[in-house]
């Protein structure tokens, strides 16, 4: 979500005031897939022009158009196809929230042949409602933060969070530089139609790292593409899963990684490229691959088992647990969610790969 708010805050430039919430979905935006609606708000402090922070939060819409329903399309070839698609929008501007504007841009995929807007435009409304006021919350209680230990001292812990989740990852990215082989790391698997997922990882003593996408195949004709934020967010959630520390979930894991990603390739493709898989399968087997490059832990199933169904007034949308590839110290698991399924999968996975990385 980090890429999705750097683009609005570039984007927009200036164009920011109290009483602004801007909606974003796009895969260029540093978005995921149409479905995930991010919501981002400015936080203003008195006498201070710009903003101070940004919250923002990302929902999963089960229902945004597209030309089948539960908008997760299994064969779609476009973006277009997937659903209601926007860079920028003010959903609240002047502290107004924009539903008529926001109507228009739901029911905008019915303008395309074959597709349809959403088909449950009642609930998109109330879900974006709650994504507004969740941030509402994330402002009163950063405000609450500042009035008790004023601007600078919030700031500076803002940063401190962030250096310190920096030192984590490299103090992991040395120790493995030690036992290294060879001159760097690599892992190589595919996706069910062929298409190669290939990464080298080359660390310094510093720890600092390069992950190296060169090799991977070209972006397809289906949906199986994943956008760059895509890429990056499974970078940052290994890192964080292999670190000894416990560390906030973070931008700073980031900071000693450099990332080179093929243009025009599976995990960079076209604006126009249909994405809707890649959030759910091709992320997966990221992770896969990167775990398999640092040696922590086997395969998962490699897929969130996505089972959609609906009609002309509704579309449903959920994920299938599957299996989870052992570790050193682990047995595999089945009927469990991994990875980048869900915030307990999540929490799980952190704790179990950080244990067994330790033990080495």
């Amino acid at each position: 979500m980090q890429e999705a708010v750097k683009f609005q805050i570039q984007y927009l430039g200036g164009d920011v005031r109290e009483g602004d919430v801007i909606l974003s979905n796009h895969p260029s935006a540093g978005g995921s897939h149409l479905p995930d609606l991010t919501v981002i708000t400015p936080v203003f402090y008195p006498e201070q022009e710009k903003p101070v922070f940004f919250v923002a939060n990302r929902g999963h819409h089960a229902e945004i158009g597209g030309i089948s329903p539960g908008s997760m399309p299994p064969f779609s070839k476009y973006l277009w196809q997937e659903g209601m698609c926007v860079k920028s929008f003010k959903l609240v501007q002047n502290g107004v929230f924009q539903e008529e504007g926001l109507v228009r841009l739901l029911e905008s995929p019915g303008t395309q042949p074959g597709s349809s807007g959403s088909r449950n435009i009642r609930d998109n409304i109330s879900d974006l409602r709650a994504q507004v006021a969740a941030n509402q919350k994330g402002i009163h209680l950063v405000r609450e933060l500042i009035d008790v230990y004023s601007l600078p001292v919030v700031q500076a812990y803002m940063a401190y969070i962030q250096e310190n989740a920096e030192g984590a990852v490299r103090d992991m990215l040395k120790e493995v530089s030690q036992s290294m082989q060879g001159p760097s790391l690599s892992a190589l698997e595919h996706l069910d139609d062929g298409t190669a997922i290939q990464l080298s990882i080359s660390i310094t003593s510093q720890g600092e790292a390069t992950f190296d996408f060169s090799g991977t195949g070209r972006l397809v004709a289906g949906n199986l593409n994943a956008p760059r934020a895509v890429t990056l967010s499974a970078i940052l959630y290994c890192l964080r899963c292999m670190v000894a520390h416990d560390v906030p979930l973070n931008q700073g894991c980031l900071k000693p990684v450099k990332v080179v990603i093929p243009e025009g390739s599976v995990l960079d493709p076209r604006e126009d490229s249909a994405v809707v898989g890649g959030n759910v399968l091709t992320c997966q087997r990221l992770v896969d691959v990167v775990f398999k490059a640092f040696a922590v832990c086997a395969a998962s199933q490699g897929c969130m088992n996505n089972t959609v169904f609906g009609d002309e007034s509704m579309g449903y949308y959920e994920t299938v647990a599957g299996g989870a590839g052992a570790v050193s110290v682990h047995g595999s698991l089945t009927h469990t969610h991994t990875h980048t399924w869900s915030a307990g999968a999540w929490l799980a996975w952190t704790q179990w790969c950080a244990h067994s990385h330790d033990q080495h």
